[in-house]
């Protein structure tokens, strides 16, 4: 009799276990915030880790920004960032966080504010988008806890936010990142309507600032070590050369970082190989090393 107790009391042991680690994150993929800075509405999907409905914790948060042509549902459809998440979680390779993927593809694509100042979603990004959700949800508000990391065009707004705002960012991952032009010639070329109300010295005062190679180069010294950096672009990726020379001038520049080129091309088949290792990296900073 008292080994058939043993045996229930065990078996739901198990059972409860079973079910903890069996729990599964949430996606919200609509979710929306008023601005006033790009003059209405905006949306951006959120993830969840399996125990924030449970516990009264605050957790980390991986600001996760998707490519030209998609929108906050980039990540959650063709990125599975619930299942590449919650895998990452069990298995002990990532740290409960929360993810926030915002939408950057309505009303004009981009992460930046264009030179005309009147798409300003830089702006809109630290002054509204991220006190929004870190007074929405328990997350922690300290740098330690911060991390951003995107894909394409996404990758150069992780670039461009962690260059201009390392006091905000742990770590920074950009993945097969559009760095900018690689020339202020090209920049003028491709740019050259936005441009034509500024005078030379305001349009390389511009392209400077929205560079990821000149900002690497004019980086502070006291910046160097500011943001962990995580750099990863295909060996067949059209946007090799960019990312290439950002990880030679961040060698030249003694600013420490990781650099991978994996097999692969522009496409969400790479990028779903890459996110373990994002997740992996950021969550070395948010635990204690």
């Amino acid at each position: 009799m008292k080994l058939t107790y043993a045996i229930c009391i065990l078996t739901g042991l198990i059972i409860s276990s079973s079910s903890i680690f069996a729990q599964s994150g949430k996606v919200y993929d609509n979710l929306t915030l008023p601005s006033e800075i790009l003059g209405g509405e905006r949306k951006y999907a959120i993830y969840l880790p399996p125990d924030y409905e449970t516990s009264e914790r605050s957790y980390p948060v991986l600001y996760l920004l998707h490519g030209a042509g998609d929108d906050q549902t980039g990540w959650v459809q063709f990125g599975e960032v619930l299942r590449i998440t919650d895998n990452a979680i069990h298995d002990g390779q990532a740290t409960p966080m929360i993810i926030v993927m915002p939408d950057a593809n309505t009303g004009q694509r981009g992460y930046f504010n264009d030179p005309t100042e009147e798409w300003r979603y830089e702006d809109f990004f630290f002054e509204e988008l991220m006190p929004h959700v870190e007074s929405t949800f328990r997350i922690k508000g300290e740098k330690r806890y911060r991390a951003v990391a995107g894909l394409s065009m996404g990758g150069g707004g992780s670039f461009m936010y962690a260059l201009h705002h390392p006091e905000l960012f742990s770590s920074a991952c950009p993945l097969s990142a559009y760095v900018g032009e690689l020339s202020f010639n090209q920049f003028k070329e491709r740019r050259a309507e936005q441009l034509s109300d500024m005078s030379e010295e305001q349009a390389r005062s511009y392209y400077e600032q929205h560079n990821a190679l000149s900002l690497i180069e004019n980086m502070p010294g006291d910046q160097k070590k500011a943001v962990r950096w995580y750099i990863d672009c295909g060996d067949d990726d059209f946007l090799y050369e960019g990312n290439s020379l950002a990880h030679i001038a961040m060698k030249k520049n003694d600013i420490p970082h990781e650099y991978r080129v994996r097999e692969g091309g522009h496409s969400w088949t790479y990028w779903r190989a890459s996110l373990p290792d994002v997740l992996h990296f950021v969550s070395q900073a948010f635990h204690q090393y």
